[in-house]
Protein backbone atom coordinates (compact mmCIF):
# COMPACT_ATOMS: atom_id res chain seq x y z
CA UNK A 1 0.00 0.00 0.00
CA UNK A 2 1.40 3.37 -1.02
CA UNK A 3 1.10 6.09 1.58
CA UNK A 4 1.70 9.45 -0.03
CA UNK A 5 1.47 13.00 1.26
CA UNK A 6 0.19 15.89 -0.83
CA UNK A 7 2.00 19.11 0.11
CA UNK A 8 1.05 22.69 -0.79
CA UNK A 9 4.05 25.03 -0.75
CA UNK A 10 3.26 28.74 -0.55
CA UNK A 11 5.01 31.98 0.31
CA UNK A 12 4.59 35.73 0.45
CA UNK A 13 0.85 35.86 1.04
CA UNK A 14 1.22 39.33 2.61
CA UNK A 15 -2.16 38.92 4.30
CA UNK A 16 -4.03 37.79 1.18
CA UNK A 17 -5.83 34.46 0.76
CA UNK A 18 -8.61 33.94 -1.76
CA UNK A 19 -11.24 31.19 -2.07
CA UNK A 20 -9.39 29.53 -4.96
CA UNK A 21 -6.23 29.18 -2.85
CA UNK A 22 -8.14 27.88 0.17
CA UNK A 23 -9.91 25.28 -1.97
CA UNK A 24 -6.57 23.99 -3.28
CA UNK A 25 -4.74 23.87 0.05
CA UNK A 26 -7.70 22.28 1.83
CA UNK A 27 -7.05 19.09 -0.18
CA UNK A 28 -3.43 18.91 1.03
CA UNK A 29 -2.10 16.75 3.81
CA UNK A 30 0.29 19.53 4.79
CA UNK A 31 0.75 23.22 3.98
CA UNK A 32 4.24 24.74 4.11
CA UNK A 33 4.57 28.54 4.17
CA UNK A 34 7.98 30.07 3.38
CA UNK A 35 7.36 33.38 5.15
CA UNK A 36 5.83 36.82 4.76
CA UNK A 37 2.45 35.59 5.95
CA UNK A 38 1.24 39.07 6.78
CA UNK A 39 -1.20 39.15 9.67
CA UNK A 40 -4.92 39.83 9.70
CA UNK A 41 -8.11 37.88 10.50
CA UNK A 42 -7.86 35.78 7.32
CA UNK A 43 -4.29 34.69 8.11
CA UNK A 44 -5.10 34.09 11.78
CA UNK A 45 -8.06 31.87 10.82
CA UNK A 46 -5.95 30.09 8.18
CA UNK A 47 -3.28 29.25 10.77
CA UNK A 48 -5.90 28.05 13.27
CA UNK A 49 -7.73 25.87 10.73
CA UNK A 50 -4.74 24.17 9.12
CA UNK A 51 -1.60 22.59 10.49
CA UNK A 52 0.90 24.87 8.75
CA UNK A 53 4.63 24.38 8.88
CA UNK A 54 6.34 27.67 8.24
CA UNK A 55 8.94 30.32 8.89
CA UNK A 56 8.58 34.01 9.51
CA UNK A 57 9.55 36.49 6.83
CA UNK A 58 10.97 39.99 6.91
CA UNK A 59 7.53 41.65 6.91
CA UNK A 60 6.10 39.43 9.63
CA UNK A 61 5.53 40.96 13.04
CA UNK A 62 5.43 39.53 16.54
CA UNK A 63 2.24 37.50 15.96
CA UNK A 64 3.87 35.32 13.29
CA UNK A 65 7.35 35.40 14.85
CA UNK A 66 5.89 33.97 18.06
CA UNK A 67 4.48 31.01 16.09
CA UNK A 68 7.22 30.25 13.56
CA UNK A 69 11.05 30.17 13.54
CA UNK A 70 13.41 31.93 11.13
CA UNK A 71 14.73 28.54 9.96
CA UNK A 72 12.62 25.40 10.12
CA UNK A 73 14.11 21.91 9.83
CA UNK A 74 11.74 18.97 9.75
CA UNK A 75 11.08 15.64 8.12
CA UNK A 76 8.17 14.59 5.91
CA UNK A 77 8.11 10.86 5.30
CA UNK A 78 11.86 10.20 4.80
CA UNK A 79 12.57 13.59 3.22
CA UNK A 80 14.58 16.09 5.25
CA UNK A 81 13.33 19.64 4.67
CA UNK A 82 15.09 22.95 5.34
CA UNK A 83 12.94 26.07 5.04
CA UNK A 84 13.69 29.75 5.49
CA UNK A 85 12.38 32.99 4.03
CA UNK A 86 15.57 34.67 2.80
CA UNK A 87 18.26 32.16 1.90
CA UNK A 88 19.38 32.46 -1.70
CA UNK A 89 19.63 29.90 -4.45
CA UNK A 90 22.02 27.11 -5.43
CA UNK A 91 25.50 28.58 -5.96
CA UNK A 92 24.26 31.82 -4.32
CA UNK A 93 23.17 30.83 -0.82
CA UNK A 94 23.40 33.18 2.11
CA UNK A 95 26.40 32.14 4.20
CA UNK A 96 24.33 31.00 7.21
CA UNK A 97 21.99 28.96 4.99
CA UNK A 98 24.88 27.25 3.24
CA UNK A 99 26.19 26.23 6.68
CA UNK A 100 22.74 24.89 7.59
CA UNK A 101 22.67 22.91 4.33
CA UNK A 102 26.13 21.45 4.99
CA UNK A 103 25.25 20.49 8.57
CA UNK A 104 21.64 19.29 8.14
CA UNK A 105 22.03 17.79 4.63
CA UNK A 106 18.39 18.26 3.57
CA UNK A 107 16.79 16.61 0.55
CA UNK A 108 14.58 19.64 -0.05
CA UNK A 109 15.35 23.33 0.50
CA UNK A 110 12.49 25.86 0.40
CA UNK A 111 12.66 29.64 0.56
CA UNK A 112 10.53 32.62 -0.41
CA UNK A 113 11.15 36.39 -0.39
CA UNK A 114 12.09 37.02 -4.03
CA UNK A 115 8.52 36.57 -5.37
CA UNK A 116 10.20 34.64 -8.20
CA UNK A 117 9.03 31.08 -8.78
CA UNK A 118 12.06 28.85 -9.06
CA UNK A 119 12.52 25.07 -8.97
CA UNK A 120 16.02 23.74 -9.50
CA UNK A 121 18.29 20.91 -8.47
CA UNK A 122 21.52 21.67 -6.64
CA UNK A 123 23.95 18.95 -7.73
CA UNK A 124 26.65 20.14 -5.32
CA UNK A 125 24.54 19.43 -2.22
CA UNK A 126 22.12 16.98 -3.89
CA UNK A 127 19.00 18.90 -2.90
CA UNK A 128 15.90 20.08 -4.68
CA UNK A 129 15.38 23.84 -4.28
CA UNK A 130 11.85 25.29 -4.43
CA UNK A 131 10.76 28.90 -4.22
CA UNK A 132 6.99 28.86 -4.81
CA UNK A 133 6.91 32.52 -5.86
CA UNK A 134 4.35 34.83 -4.27
CA UNK A 135 0.73 34.04 -3.51
CA UNK A 136 -0.24 37.52 -2.34
CA UNK A 137 -1.18 40.61 -4.30
CA UNK A 138 1.65 42.87 -3.15
CA UNK A 139 5.00 42.99 -4.91
CA UNK A 140 6.39 43.12 -8.41
CA UNK A 141 5.44 39.59 -9.54
CA UNK A 142 2.97 39.35 -12.42
CA UNK A 143 1.29 36.04 -11.48
CA UNK A 144 0.36 34.62 -8.09
CA UNK A 145 1.92 31.16 -7.83
CA UNK A 146 2.31 28.14 -5.57
CA UNK A 147 3.78 24.65 -5.85
CA UNK A 148 2.21 21.27 -5.10
CA UNK A 149 4.32 18.16 -4.55
CA UNK A 150 3.75 14.59 -3.52
CA UNK A 151 6.09 12.82 -1.13
CA UNK A 152 6.24 9.08 -0.63
CA UNK A 153 9.00 7.72 1.60
CA UNK A 154 12.18 9.12 0.00
CA UNK A 155 10.59 10.25 -3.27
CA UNK A 156 9.39 13.72 -4.29
CA UNK A 157 7.22 13.56 -7.41
CA UNK A 158 4.33 15.04 -9.41
CA UNK A 159 5.58 18.58 -8.81
CA UNK A 160 2.99 21.01 -10.10
CA UNK A 161 3.20 24.77 -10.47
CA UNK A 162 -0.13 26.54 -10.10
CA UNK A 163 -0.90 30.05 -11.33
CA UNK A 164 -3.73 31.61 -9.35
CA UNK A 165 -4.31 34.80 -11.26
CA UNK A 166 -2.64 38.12 -11.78
CA UNK A 167 -1.22 40.24 -9.02
CA UNK A 168 -2.84 43.59 -8.45
CA UNK A 169 -2.24 46.17 -5.79
CA UNK A 170 -4.41 45.97 -2.72
CA UNK A 171 -6.54 49.03 -2.16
Amino acid sequence: MIVMKLISIISDTHGFLDKKTLKIVSKSDEIWHAGDFGYNNDIRNFIKKYNIKGVYGNVDGSEIRSLYPKINKFQCENIKVLMTHIGGYPHRYKKNIEEEIKNYQPDLYICGHSHILKVMYDSKYKILHINPGALGKEGFHQKRTMVIIKIDEKRIYDLEVLELGSRSQLT
